[in-house]
């Protein structure tokens, strides 16, 4: 029995940050400005806070400019939602990123709501969802669709292909299955109430994992020969003498890579390729605004 392939998302988003980087000074030379993406963080959630510096990092290296807002704990939602109108109509800004989650005191979809469709980078706002949803061009959420560029390098056309996705959020699971039933997958949505998961799942030819349970999905679990996505991100508890648990999948590494074809790790496969994408829906979306042609390769 052989050991599965090793998807390296890290290699690959790298290789699509640097692609964007060499298209910007084209783009400064036509428009006469950069890409323009801003980044909004309220409160101090350290999670977010470590997020929005990669965000910004990514978005200088690619020689685009990056315009971040750091709001307290306690700002009014209408204050954030004035800050959204504001950049919606800045001519510098050409994608707009809430960092979610907010504080409980406001509400996700009022804001999300608030941003201009075509500066809705992260393609959270239910204008792109509703056109992803009917197969029109739209801003498609930077995880799902990291996924799909991993899934396209290593298996070429994924027509008629059986798909399972486990999870069904809005931000991976429902747009992942938009964008696989548009590549001619068949595809099956399982969740948390979907009976004999583990039956449904050894069906598939490409699973994607995005349900946020650490190594729920066993190996045995995978049919020889699938391609399996891990987009799920968990630290298990430490033990003995650790300071800090490891960081696993919802997939149970160890066993899936027996039975799989290729797999991606946890860390180094998934995560990269939302900045990545990020930056390329930031680039896309100047190109739009400036009234450029759609650029090449992305």
């Amino acid at each position: 029995m052989s050991s599965a392939a090793i998807i390296d998302g890290k290699s690959f988003a790298a290789a699509l940050r640097g692609r964007i980087a060499a298209s910007v000074p084209e783009f400064i030379a036509q428009s006469g400005r950069k890409p323009g993406l801003a980044v909004v963080l309220v409160g101090d959630d350290p999670a977010s806070q470590v997020y929005v510096g990669s965000k910004k990092k990514a978005t200088v290296e690619a020689g685009m400019d990056s315009f971040e807002y750091r709001l307290p704990e306690d700002t009014a939602q209408a204050d954030l939602i004035s800050l959204v109108e504001r950049l919606n109509a800045d001519d510098h800004v050409d994608g707009i990123l809430v960092q979610l989650p907010l504080p409980p005191h406001m509400d996700d979809k009022a804001v999300i709501a608030a941003l201009d469709p075509a500066k809705d980078v992260d393609g959270f706002h239910v204008v792109n969802a509703g056109r992803l949803a009917v197969g029109e061009d739209a801003f498609v959420p930077c995880t799902p669709l990291g996924c799909l560029m991993l899934l396209k390098d290593r298996i070429g056309d994924l027509s008629g292909k059986n798909a399972v996705v486990i999870g069904r959020s809005n931000i991976v699971g429902k747009p992942m299955a938009q964008l696989l039933l548009a590549e001619n997958c068949t595809v099956t949505i399982a969740h948390s109430r979907t009976q004999d998961l583990a039956e449904v799942v050894r069906r598939a030819d490409i699973i994607v994992a995005a349900v946020g349970r650490a190594e729920m999905v066993r190996g045995d679990w995978i049919k020889q020969g699938a391609v399996v996505i891990d987009v799920g991100i968990n630290r298990l508890a430490p033990a003995p003498g650790e300071t800090k648990g490891r960081l696993v999948g919802d997939v149970a590494f160890a066993e899936a890579v027996a039975h799989s074809a290729a797999i991606t790790p946890v860390p180094g496969g998934v995560g990269p390729m939302t900045i990545a994408c990020l930056l390329r829906n930031t680039l896309v979306a100047a190109h739009r605004r400036a009234g450029l042609a759609h650029p090449e390769g992305f």
